[in-house]
């Protein structure tokens, strides 16, 4: 079988060739945080693949965790497809590097037949790269395909296109408003659009019909409460914590959310006393560019004394929460509090 070094990226855009040209490959290793995306471009394969309904199920070989061995591995790439010209292997989910016959395993991987596609599928791929052999191999032979969550930029014509199906239409402003709320997960975002699309009775979805159905994201609210601070609209920023609470939202993870957000627009106030920007925000706190821009912009209303101190207190209040015998909503509404304090020096 042919080379195929491809990471990240590349690798993304060589399954899309391959797709668009009706020729996939025989080796591909899907993983990622973007699962919509995944599972959409495994049934793009399947279709592509598994031609014949009749004789679909019998070129289709999946193997789990539960499931698989090497025997049964090796016996899905041995075995020919039925009144087709080849078949599709799934593995999900299994470490190939616990793999045991491991001599084994890089020989049948090295040498896969031409009838047969494999896709060894993780929702978190850890390849053990002190297994040099194995994992070389696994570079050189597979084609290593990254399915990370998209941009705004990506994202919103994806939602025009989804209400559009759904006949319904909305402005770019109210994607980029949706994408605010819900995150930037497709599956997340496909299942709001199809909440808002059963509410409304309307063709021009308005920003009251997203509101009134979409549950915005603990990280959404914490940014909300942020920017509430930042305008010094204190109330606000209660009012929001409050919500939260009565989402029965447990105040562990939300104030480690908001510590998480101080931390960030710290580092942001660092970044821009040094001229630097978004990508490296992006880089440091492992978020995405578009969500640090957003970062760097609240940080701006916001002095570097008062991001140290409220890094400070978001740390003291998250010990309290777990030491002291003050329930876990005051102790939270008494952070927000300290903060508008804070944010009014």
């Amino acid at each position: 079988m042919a080379k195929k070094e491809s990471t990240g990226n590349s690798g993304f855009l060589q399954l899309k060739n391959d797709i668009k040209q009706k020729n996939p490959g025989c080796f591909y290793i899907f993983y990622g945080e973007e699962d919509y995306l995944r599972r959409y471009y495994l049934e793009r394969l399947k279709k592509l693949i598994l031609t014949d309904e009749f004789t679909a199920d019998f070129n289709f070989h999946r193997l789990t965790a539960e499931t698989y061995s090497f025997s049964a591995l090796y016996d899905a790439l041995e075995t020919l497809p039925m009144m087709a010209e080849r078949s599709l292997i799934l593995v999900e989910d299994v470490d190939l590097f616990a793999e045991e016959e491991q001599e084994q395993l890089m020989a049948a991987l090295s040498d896969l037949p031409g009838h047969c596609c494999l896709v060894l599928d993780y929702l978190d791929f850890k390849p053990d790269k002190r297994k040099q052999k194995l994992w070389k191999l696994l570079q050189d032979k597979a084609v290593l395909v990254e399915f990370v969550y998209q941009s705004e930029t990506d994202l919103r014509p994806w939602i025009a296109r989804h209400f559009h199906d759904a006949g319904k239409s909305i402005s770019p402003e109210l994607c980029n408003y949706l994408i605010s709320l819900s995150g930037l997960s497709m599956t997340r975002l496909h299942g709001e659009i199809s909440k808002i699309c059963a509410f409304s009775g309307a063709e021009q979805i308005v920003r009251g019909d997203i509101d009134a159905v979409v549950e915005p994201t603990l990280d959404a609210v914490v940014f909300q409460i942020t920017d509430a601070l930042g305008q010094q609209t204190f109330d606000q920023a209660l009012l929001k914590l409050n919500t939260l609470i009565k989402m029965q939202e447990d105040p562990i993870p939300i104030v480690a959310a908001i510590g998480a957000q101080m931390r960030r627009l710290y580092a942001a106030k660092a970044l821009q006393a040094q001229g630097r920007g978004a990508q490296e925000l992006a880089s440091i706190c492992g978020i995405a560019p578009y969500a640090a821009g957003k970062i760097l912009t609240q940080a701006r209303r916001f002095s570097e004394e008062f991001c140290r101190e409220a890094v400070r207190l978001c740390a003291e209040t998250d010990y309290r929460i777990k030491t002291s015998y003050d329930t876990g909503e005051t102790l939270a509404q008494m952070l927000i509090l300290q903060l508008a304090q804070e944010a009014r020096k």
